[in-house]
């Protein structure tokens, strides 16, 4: 007689959000208005992967599990993926953020050694233990709303050995805690102080990109494409000088102004060009040429109030949108990803459907993990989350500010609150 079918993890009586079986390209386009959600479902976890799923009425009456969560009333969705963040840093700037409020732009701080510069100093004076010390609680913190991919970037050392350090952070978040990490080299963040930038252009591809790419620490490259930062010739050689070592381009563009991110984007074969708050129809009859993500980040927007990037324009042209955090200690100090789609739902006028799209199947895309991650089906790792009792999909950004976020099960396992 065969044995009765067990599973670690059993979730009963659920709305299942994001049901996608098959996902071989981003959502885009008219597509994104459309969100797959099963009702009155059942959801098994086997050694950290969804088992099964179904409607209850076909849950195995032999199916026995170690743990059983009830989510009737509730939503189970896959984790947020939060593509774009400097998650590493050691202290806030909320100085600056008065600054702001007194009128002070972006490039005006930064000027007076404030923005980057200063979290450089501070990141610099740090052992790697004590960086390791003042993320973690920012690693939780965003656990704790839903995430559970996360991209990290350096770009706060600005020397080998504090980059290297950065990176060796990043790497090491994901394995103190049960967050996927992927780790992005962003040494072309800003010029270090008293070097020229052909110095440090050189420091870049002769020795930083080489030591990056022999220690493994990243798995990407991007570099800050802004006037007063990196020309878009530079954005290109220094993507090109990553690619040679296996870091594949995801670059910052058109934040403070048509910046020519987006052409250095395609022209290199980005994965991603992140922010576009400055974006116009030129840019967006490349992106529908290339396999490059748009990607807003419509936190730093209302943040540093920079129009948000046109979102609406940018779906309603075909293509695909994601939308992530850019959790930093200057332009957005909040990984809350509910937030960010209340932000993207109520600034960039998409739905809550194009929003959830955006921040869960295309962030997990754009970071080559959909086969793992960002929907639910068979075979993909179990890091879901179930949210209070709500009403309905909508309410998660229409009451922003508001954690919608109960039960949160990262690689098959419930994480304690807290």
């Amino acid at each position: 007689m065969a044995s009765n079918p067990t599973c670690d993890l059993l979730i009963t009586h659920g709305t299942l959000v994001q049901v996608r079986e098959d996902v071989t390209a981003p959502v885009k386009g008219a597509d994104m208005a459309s969100l797959p959600v099963l009702p009155g479902a059942y959801l098994s976890i086997t050694q950290g992967r969804i088992s099964d799923y179904g409607p209850m009425d076909r849950l195995p009456r032999n199916l026995r599990a170690q743990q059983t969560l009830s989510a009737k009333g509730r939503f189970v969705f896959p984790s947020f993926v939060d593509s774009h963040t400097h998650l590493v840093f050691d202290q806030y700037r909320e100085d600056e953020f008065v600054m702001k409020i007194k009128g002070a732009t972006y490039t005006e701080i930064a000027a007076r050694g404030g923005g980057i510069l200063s979290s450089a100093r501070q990141v610099q004076k740090l052992s790697e233990d004590e960086l390791l010390e003042r993320t973690l609680p920012r690693a939780r913190e965003i656990i704790r709303t839903g995430t559970g991919v996360v991209e990290i970037k350096s770009g706060y050392g600005l020397t080998t050995r504090d980059e290297l350090k950065m990176l060796r952070v990043a790497r090491r978040i994901g394995i103190e805690t049960p967050l996927k990490v992927k780790t992005t080299f962003l040494g072309a963040h800003a010029v270090p102080p008293g070097m020229q930038k052909a110095d440090y252009m050189n420091l870049l591809i002769r020795e930083m990109i080489p030591a990056v790419a022999e220690e493994k620490l990243a798995d990407y490259i991007d570099v800050f494409c802004e006037a007063g930062f990196f020309t878009p010739d530079e954005t290109i050689q220094l993507a090109e000088a990553g690619k040679q070592y296996g870091l594949q381009p995801r670059l910052h563009a058109n934040q403070l102004g048509r910046s020519g991110g987006v052409q250095a984007g395609v022209k290199t074969a980005a994965l991603s060009v992140d922010h576009l708050e400055h974006l116009g129809d030129e840019e967006i009859t490349l992106l529908k040429k290339s396999a490059t993500m748009p990607t807003a980040l419509p936190g730093a927007a209302f943040f540093l109030r920079l129009p948000q990037a046109p979102g609406r324009q940018i779906i309603d042209a075909g293509l695909p949108l994601a939308i992530a955090s850019d959790f930093n200690p200057g332009s957005c100090p909040t990984g809350n990803m509910p937030l960010i789609i209340a932000l993207a739902c109520i600034q960039m006028k998409i739905t809550p459907e194009e929003a959830i799209n955006a921040a869960t199947v295309n962030t997990a895309f754009s970071l080559q993990l959909s086969h793992e991650y960002g929907s639910i089906a068979r075979g993909r790792v179990a890091s879901l989350f179930i949210t209070q009792p709500i009403p309905s999909v909508a309410y998660i950004p229409y009451a922003f500010g508001y954690n919608p976020v109960d039960t949160v099960i990262l690689n098959g396992k419930v994480i304690p609150a807290g």
